[in-house]
């Protein structure tokens, strides 16, 4: 679902700047790529006058990619949730990564299995871990942040319980690390191998799934409008309930390839420093997937990912000690307030004084629901 960027031009056949502007940010996809151009153009050049601590070329961009696979698989998790609708949010995706990491590594390394068959067991596993938050939030209808911040203790306690609070590493462990080896681009370049053969697969398999199936067309109804998508019959509860599986699923992806960069396996894996959740809700949001449900694309996701990624890289380089990151965290807070804006701002007056709450919120009534 996209919003219309349709401009009307003047008498003279003009489109008014004003409205080409206006249509920009409309389109959340189109903005997202001008932000990213803008963002490399400037960094590459103060990287070329010596402003930064190193290089903001094609070679660090491309090195950089690493770190963009996990937190744009967890912002495609965080896509599926945000749509169900009832201000979807899964706060317990760091905790699933933790504890779906163990998993793996205890059946690669201690349990000696082949890496196929145990990366298969942790999927399954990260799907069932999604299916207590979606039954606790679609069939029993606990609130969304509520329901995911339990769950969230729940699995990384489970994470650290796992192995006496203790990283699960050694040659089996540490061998999957070949998952995450690069690619030779010629002179000089290399791109890390799981965005080709993890990221990109994971992708188009979501995209699919929304754009051309029922199922993602029921997801957005339910987003949109959860009390018309019942009186259209369609299973309100099962479908919310599947996009946390969902979520569960890239969250059990998301851990093999955090245990394969680090070649262990950490119980804290998903909550340590400033977390995983936070920066996939962000750039989910960032996306243009509208907090409130029913809106968004996993193109803007995609693209929001690239910008924070390659944001954060550039922001690593500008400056020496712990104030990079500190920077990343001013950076991501920003995007964040200016995503909700710009996502409430898209949203037609009546239902943009009901998010500001400056109207009546009539969306269980039937009557006006409709």
């Amino acid at each position: 679902m996209s919003v219309t960027t349709e401009t009307r031009p003047d008498q003279a056949g003009r489109v008014p700047a004003s409205e080409q502007v206006g249509a920009i940010l409309r389109d959340r996809t189109t903005l997202l790529v001008v932000l990213t151009v803008v963002m490399i153009v400037v960094f590459s050049s103060l990287g070329a006058n010596g402003y930064l601590l190193g290089p903001f070329n094609v070679s660090y961009l491309l090195s950089s990619l690493i770190s963009l696979v996990p937190v744009a698989l967890l912002a495609l998790a965080q896509t599926f949730v945000i749509l169900s609708g009832r201000s979807g949010i899964d706060l317990s995706v760091g905790g699933m990564v933790s504890l779906g990491g163990m998993v793996f590594a205890s059946l690669v390394g201690p349990m000696g299995w082949d890496v196929l068959p145990a990366a298969a067991v942790t999927i399954v596993a990260g799907g069932i871990f999604g299916a207590l938050n979606g039954w606790l939030v679609g069939y029993v209808g606990f609130p969304p942040l509520i329901a995911t911040l339990a769950t969230s203790y729940i699995f990384g306690s489970l994470a650290l319980l796992l192995n006496d609070g203790s990283p699960i590493s050694g040659p089996r462990v540490a061998a999957t690390n070949s998952i995450t080896s690069n690619i030779p681009l010629g002179t000089g370049l290399f791109l890390p191998t799981h965005v080709l053969t993890i990221l990109l697969p994971a992708i188009v398999i979501t995209w699919f799934a929304l754009s051309r199936t029922s199922w993602g067309r029921s997801l957005y109804a339910v987003g949109t409008n959860d009390v018309a998508a019942t009186y259209a019959t369609l299973p309100v509860k099962r479908i919310r309930a599947s996009a946390y599986v969902a979520s569960g699923l890239l969250c059990g992806v998301t851990a093999i390839v955090n245990v394969a960069q680090f070649a262990s396996a950490r119980p804290d894996a998903g909550s340590a420093g400033n977390g995983l959740a936070l920066p996939a809700i962000t750039i989910a949001v960032l996306g243009g997937v509208a907090i409130h449900g029913g809106r968004g694309r996993i193109s803007g996701t995609v693209i929001a990912a690239l910008l924070i990624t390659w944001l954060n890289a550039a922001l690593l380089i500008s400056f020496t000690g712990s104030s990079g990151p500190r920077a990343q965290l001013l950076a991501l807070g920003l995007l964040l307030v200016g995503a909700v804006f710009l996502n409430t701002v898209q949203l037609p007056k009546s239902r943009r004084r009901r998010w500001f709450g400056l109207a009546p919120n009539n969306r269980n009534d039937p009557g006006k629901s409709a």
